[in-house]
């Protein structure tokens, strides 16, 4: 049935060839010659053949222009081939006789008759002369009725556009919500085991899915299923992939749109979209609506000083507060939304009875990026002897899709040195890359500044190795990268809670860089701006946020509900003095405390920056080699030692002698 349907379909190409057939017919009989054109000539030309007798008439239409007939005996003249049916006289005789061969335009016709009948009197011509007003009704209607067809045509096919053709996008459905359905039955299913990681934050979610598959079990009990939940953390943590496995799970369908989706230029068109978007939910129920960055519409009403009152944004926000708790208790639809920016959001919109859950969704962990690394080198060829419990070691602070970006760039690196599998140190140059920007070698550094770049790092590496706080390295290069000439890179231990001293020996091995250059050349240069930044942003922190200074005491003046444009100091002058003072003895003592470090070890830092230069890039273990064994173990090293003593033990094998593995 459907396909004598699609053959019987009417066809608009059948319509334009029936359009085309009744022009060429009504050109056809209203004396138009489709198949002969008459010849361009001057008027003088005209006046030439007059008077040599060539022609046999002419006939003036409308006044403005002449067609010319030629006699017979003309048209055997060899200046006149040109103008012969087909080439050929004879044959063609009777026919020519039916069409001009020449016109010319006229100018003044009183001129032109007198001129006319002055040669034929002259020359003694039976040539003649007529006049006719000659219309072409098709060509006279096409040309009055044409415009308002165009008109018509375009206003339709601007009407259609604007509808946009039911996708949502027109001036007619302006109002419509622009929330892409993912159909449970129809789109390819995201389920949890498709998530990585986020192990809590699945455990949260799960009681949702259990609402949407059985309502009755809770709603029986007096129990109401809850309105939203709202993902909350940073960007490529996998929020909106956690929302679609949410939907997969419960099987139903699933709404998702930006939170930008509903501002428009149009007053109102907010609202109207956040209703459509509900109405549609509800036809559809149980149903899921994802809302990304909802902070475009979910900022905290009355911040906004530059729009006053009427603010569109602020209306679609009243909207959705309404239709959020407003649907019934048994409609079965949950919205969904996600941020990085929940300290903004509305705080009626964050009440109980709307976004009923908040759900962390955190970096993650070591075990959650070995997950996450299993789930990105699936469609990548690694070497068989990769360990994926290295590189989520090698990755602390990375989100999800900084890992997919490792895979990513370090499978491209791989294809770029023309392998065929992506192996260890394709990956630790994919960390650097995404971490430290590309290897720039071909900036050209000369001697002096290359050694106090060397000594830079040197110090560094030196201060962070010798205290107990301070993150382990894992390698320092004196290779440009990015916009940096050197880089240290360290792993961080992966704390809840971080205490002053911590904060402090931090602090310290950040100025080693410009210690060093002190102690060795008693001079200091540009080249530790990111140091200094970082220091004073972690010394600040410590005195106005964190409350861990002595004279300022415990206080802090941060405070989360603070709008980014006030320009009040929550604090006096004589306070804002002492701040400065406590931050610059801070700095100032950490700074003399690397000095004195590096000044205790000074023939190390030499030879560390010696070999520094000579190899440009040096590991953990050539610290090893010049400073011995780290005197306080990390949480790597001592997870390590663990590793070390028990391949030992298995292998009878004492362990005194043995090295960590180079990184």
């Amino acid at each position: 049935m459907a396909e004598n349907k699609k053959k019987n379909r009417f066809s608009a190409y059948w319509l334009y060839a029936v359009l085309l057939a009744i022009l060429l017919g009504f050109q056809y009989y209203t004396g138009a010659n489709l198949w002969w054109q008459p010849k361009e000539i001057p008027q003088a030309k005209f006046e030439e053949y007059l008077s040599n007798g060539d022609v046999s008439k002419i006939i003036i239409l409308n006044k403005k222009e002449a067609t010319v007939y030629l006699t017979p005996d003309a048209l055997k003249k060899e200046e006149h081939k040109d103008v012969r049916p087909n080439g050929n006289a004879v044959s063609q005789s009777s026919k020519a006789e039916q069409v001009a061969q020449y016109r010319f335009e006229l100018g003044d016709l009183s001129n032109f008759e007198n001129r006319f009948d002055q040669i034929v009197k002259e020359n003694n011509l039976d040539t003649t002369r007529e006049n006719k007003s000659e219309q072409n009704v098709f060509s006279d209607l096409l040309l009055s009725i044409l415009p308002i067809i165009l008109i018509i045509g375009a206003w339709i096919y601007v009407m259609r556009r604007m509808a946009g053709g039911g996708g949502g996008s027109g001036i007619f459905s302006i109002g419509k919500s622009k929330a892409r359905m993912f159909d449970e039955k129809k789109e390819i299913r995201v389920t949890f085991q498709d998530v990585a990681g986020l192990e809590g934050a699945k455990e949260e979610v799960q009681e949702i899915v259990d609402f949407l598959k059985n309502p009755d079990k809770y709603t029986s009990l007096g129990g109401k299923i809850p309105r939203g939940a709202l993902l909350v953390g940073p960007p490529g943590t996998g929020k909106t992939l956690l929302a679609k496995a949410v939907a997969g799970e419960a099987q139903v369908p699933f709404f998702s749109l930006s939170g930008s989706d509903f501002v428009e230029m149009f007053v109102g068109v907010g609202a109207s979209r956040v209703r459509d978007l509900f109405k549609q939910a509800k036809e559809k129920a149980p149903a899921i609506i994802f809302i990304d960055e909802i902070d475009a519409i979910g900022r905290a009403r009355g911040k906004n000083m530059m729009t006053g009152a009427n603010d569109e944004r602020e209306n679609t926000l009243n909207q959705l507060l309404t239709e959020m708790d407003g649907f019934g208790t048994h409609t079965n639809v949950i919205v969904l939304a996600a941020t990085n920016r929940a300290d903004i959001l509305d705080k009626a919109l964050m009440r109980a009875g709307r976004f009923d859950r908040q759900i962390y969704v955190e970096l993650p962990n070591l075990t959650e990026r070995k997950q996450i690394f299993n789930v990105h080198l699936k469609p990548i060829k690694t070497a068989e002897t990769l360990d994926i419990d290295f590189l989520a070691k090698q990755t602390p602070g990375f989100s999800g899709a900084d890992i997919a970006n490792v895979c990513n760039e370090a499978a491209l690196i791989a294809a770029r040195k023309g392998k065929t599998a992506v192996s260890k140190q394709e990956f630790l140059d994919a960390v650097d890359r995404i971490v430290g920007g590309l290897e720039k070698k071909s900036k050209i550094l000369t001697p002096e500044e290359r050694k106090a770049i060397a000594f830079h790092e040197a110090g560094h590496a030196t201060v962070s190795w010798l205290l107990q706080y301070a993150a382990p390295l894992i390698k320092v290069t004196i290779v440009p990268r990015g916009q940096s000439l050197g880089a240290a890179w360290y792993l961080p231990e992966e704390r809840q809670i971080v205490r002053t001293e911590q904060i402090l020996d931090e602090m310290c091995a950040a100025l080693g860089g410009r210690a060093a250059e002190k102690v060795i050349f008693d001079k200091i240069s540009t080249g530790a701006l990111s140091d200094l930044e970082k220091v004073t942003k972690q010394a600040r922190a410590m005195v106005t946020i964190y409350g861990l200074n002595e004279k300022i005491g415990n206080l802090t003046y941060y405070d989360s509900s603070q709008a980014d444009y006030s320009f009040t100091k929550p604090y006096s002058e004589r306070t804002a003095h002492l701040i400065d003072e406590e931050i610059s003895k801070i700095i100032e003592e950490q700074y003399q405390r690397a000095i004195t470090i590096l000044s205790e070890n000074k023939e190390k830092l030499t030879t560390l920056a010696n070999l520094l230069l000579e190899r440009e890039v040096i590991f953990r273990d050539d610290l090893e080699n010049i400073f011995g064994k780290r005197k306080y173990k990390d949480a790597h090293s001592a997870e390590e030692d663990d590793e070390e003593k028990a391949l030992a033990a298995i292998n009878n094998k004492p362990t005194e002698n043995n090295t960590p593995e180079v990184v």
